[in-house]
């Protein structure tokens, strides 16, 4: 691998993306620092769960559940919109490539979306609140990307373009050194910052089960439209030009207003509530 420069901050990072051999089998850093979100983030919540009035064995539960099927969907997501890298030649599927989640390609807004259905079956399921549920795993959502954006930096990936600032990345990118946004570290920051605002401030002024929910969604929706504005590795509606993830964002945003204004305001002062 290139070093990885930040040179308007004097550091440089050699960085190799294979960990170690194991029965002949490279394990990557990647799925080590994705791993170590996910552990963190189970346990951070585990450890919550009463709070919420959610019973620790059902949150495992659920998890068990929910992480193979969120991986399922960030993979179905990604190659959806990337449709053209999965045809051969011949004009024919080929979906060995499709299903090799181990050679890359997941979209987290697809992994969040399977996460939350797989959720909502659940909890329908064993008679469990869903929003409280919800809102417990915000706090395992934004620990997990948090920790997971670094696997980008890892594997020199989810860069944004050219940039002069102070805090600039510096690449060898095909042989040409170029300085780009560090839109790994942007979203990374943001999560913990949401994750603070959310932890310290909104869960004791929460009064409604859902409440975290919707702000978990606004914060990193407000986020990731202008990061996403600012990367080079976009994913696009179609033949649109569409960033889809910026779509995606821009509608739970205003879902998450919406219905925050419905509860805080509307709900909040209606007559029955006086």
């Amino acid at each position: 691998m290139n070093p990885i420069e930040f040179p308007g901050l004097g550091l440089t990072f050699h960085v190799q993306r294979v960990a170690f051999e194991l029965f002949g089998k490279s394990i990557y850093w990647y799925g080590i620092i994705i791993a170590c979100g996910f552990l963190l983030a189970a346990i951070f919540c585990s450890r919550q769960a009463h709070h919420f009035g959610i019973k620790r064995d059902q949150l495992l539960d659920m998890l068990l559940f929910a992480l193979p099927i969120g991986i399922i969907c960030a993979r179905i997501y990604y190659v959806i919109f990337n449709l053209q890298l999965y045809f051969n030649e011949e004009g024919a599927f080929v979906w060995k490539d499709a299903i090799a989640v181990w050679d890359g390609g997941i979209a987290i807004y697809g992994g969040i979306i399977g996460g939350a259905l797989t959720c909502l079956i659940f909890c329908s399921v064993r008679k469990i609140p869903f929003l409280a549920m919800a809102d417990l795993a915000v706090f395992g959502l934004l620990i997990g990307q948090c920790i997971g954006r670094w696997g980008n930096f890892v594997n020199q990936e989810a860069f944004g373009g050219p940039c002069t600032l102070p805090w600039r990345m510096g690449l060898n990118l095909n042989g040409q050194y170029m300085t780009v946004h560090p839109t790994f570290l942007y979203e990374s920051l943001w999560n913990v910052v949401g994750f603070c605002l959310l932890f310290f401030l909104i869960r004791k002024l929460r009064t409604f089960d859902g409440e975290l929910f919707l702000s978990y969604l606004l914060w990193y929706g407000m986020g990731r439209f202008w990061i996403e504005g600012l990367r080079t590795d976009s994913l696009y509606l179609f033949q649109t030009g569409i960033r889809v993830s910026q779509l995606v964002a821009l509608l739970s945003v205003a879902v998450a207003v919406a219905l925050l204004i419905w509860n805080l305001v509307i709900v909040k002062h209606s007559p029955e509530q006086l």
